[in-house]
């Protein structure tokens, strides 16, 4: 079993919540979910009527941000709470949780039942240290979504791929606008961590280090520099607007809707938004036409993109006094056809490679195809178990992208990395 990391959020013990049930029936499990219009309870529903009577299966609501789930939960597993059964966990939350002894071994034939058919990347985010410690639910990636009248006059084929340089000088020359995520926030991580991977690098050597001391940053490589050179290549050419320091994903899907859009990196919700403004009468329908996506871009000419993957896993808690059945609702949640349902209800890719051909999903999401093959491609971020630390330090040094340097950024996160898990540092 892995050594347990000492973690800060260990000394924040919450009550113990009432577990047992008085009355008689078959075993209530408790699942702790992200905050969604609904599609979580409706399967957990579902699963306990497919149950037979082995099991009940209710929902337990998260906060609405990450850094508040991983808090909720982290405060009440430090605690032993037999309250939890199953949880939603954001990917790169998983090695922590898993460190710290807080998820339960995974039978091997379960792993090998929710594994078949998943995409690579989501399998990847579900794993740490070459194990599968939790189960791959629903997946998400980011798209490079494009304006087709723009790359037409650009003279861009975008059935081919193309290059973060390539939709900088498009942008430049057709005078619109190329949306990222630029905000010292996780999204900031998530576009460094992309540009870096597709690079042919990694933001850690070793992320599974179970020893602080030893956790090597390499963003001081030549993925790193490449990285810092295209931030600082879109932030100097003034494509990424005047509020750069500050997008975040809804502030890009907003900027995409407007008169000076031309590319954009974003997660798939930017889809369903943009119907629903054409359904609200507050977007027009051709704007929605010139809609285009494509894979994202490259960082280096010729080399496959690694675009970001994200999503959430289901982890079954170590406290659990019913582990067996909390697997086998687990088993149950990811059948692809629930999944399938889940995307069409709430907007949330699946992780099963099956789920993407069901016809109703090939109808609402034209994209879906596209989805499914980035999700192969897909690079979770550092799975290391002190991943807070990690992104925050990238986030300090990598803000705001009009001060980003090749010659100097790498550096200056390789070095902040190292202080704060050396402890010479403090966030």
């Amino acid at each position: 079993m892995r050594r347990r990391t000492a973690l800060l959020a260990l000394a924040l013990v919450a009550p113990l919540a009432a577990c047992a049930s008085t009355e008689a029936g078959p075993p209530t499990l408790t699942w702790y979910i992200n905050p969604d219009s609904g599609g979580q309870a409706r399967i957990a529903a579902e699963c306990s009527d497919e149950s037979d009577g082995a099991y009940r299966l209710e929902v337990a609501l998260l906060p609405r941000d990450a850094p508040g789930q991983r808090e909720q939960l982290v405060r009440r597993l430090a605690a032993n709470d037999t309250s939890i059964d199953l949880m939603s966990i954001d990917p790169p939350f998983v090695p922590e949780f898993s460190n710290a002894g807080f998820l339960a071994e995974i039978p091997d034939d379960v792993a090998q039942t929710v594994t078949q058919d998943v995409t690579e990347g989501a399998v990847a985010a579900a794993t740490y240290g070459d194990e599968l410690v939790v189960v791959p639910f629903w997946a998400n990636t980011q798209l490079l979504w494009y304006r087709k009248s723009v790359a037409e006059a650009a003279g861009l084929d975008m059935s081919q791929p193309v290059t973060w340089d390539q939709i900088i000088d498009a942008a430049e020359q057709q005078d619109v606008t190329v949306a990222v995520q630029g905000t010292r926030a996780e999204s900031l991580t998530v576009w460094v961590n992309a540009l870096v991977e597709s690079a042919g690098g990694h933001i850690l050597d070793n992320p599974d280090e179970e020893d602080p001391q030893a956790v090597t940053p390499s963003l001081d490589s030549d993925a790193g520099r490449t990285a810092a050179q295209i931030i600082s290549d879109l932030a100097a050419s003034g494509v990424g607007g005047p509020q750069l320091a500050n997008a975040d994903e809804d502030i890009n899907a907003s900027m995409f809707e407007g008169d000076s859009a031309g590319f954009m990196v974003n997660w798939p919700f930017v889809w369903q938004r943009a119907n629903a403004g054409v359904e609200s009468g507050s977007l027009d329908q051709s704007v929605v036409d010139d809609y285009g996506w494509a894979l994202y871009p490259q960082a280096v000419e010729g080399e496959e993109s690694r675009p970001p993957i994200g999503g959430v896993t289901l982890g079954v808690s170590a406290f659990s006094e019913n582990p067996d059945l909390a697997f086998e609702a687990a088993q149950c949640i990811v059948q692809p056809e629930k999944q399938a349902a889940y995307y069409l209800s709430d907007g949330n890719p699946p992780g099963s490679l099956v789920a993407f051909d069901d016809p109703e999903v090939q109808e609402a999401f034209p994209m879906a195809d596209l989805i499914r093959e980035s999700l192969q491609n897909a690079a979770p971020r550092p799975q290391t178990p002190f991943y807070n630390e990690v992104s925050t330090s990238v986030q300090r040094t990598w803000h705001s992208p009009r001060s980003v340097s090749p010659d100097s950024t790498p550096a200056s996160g390789d070095t902040l990395i190292t202080d704060v898990l050396q402890g010479r540092a403090l966030l």
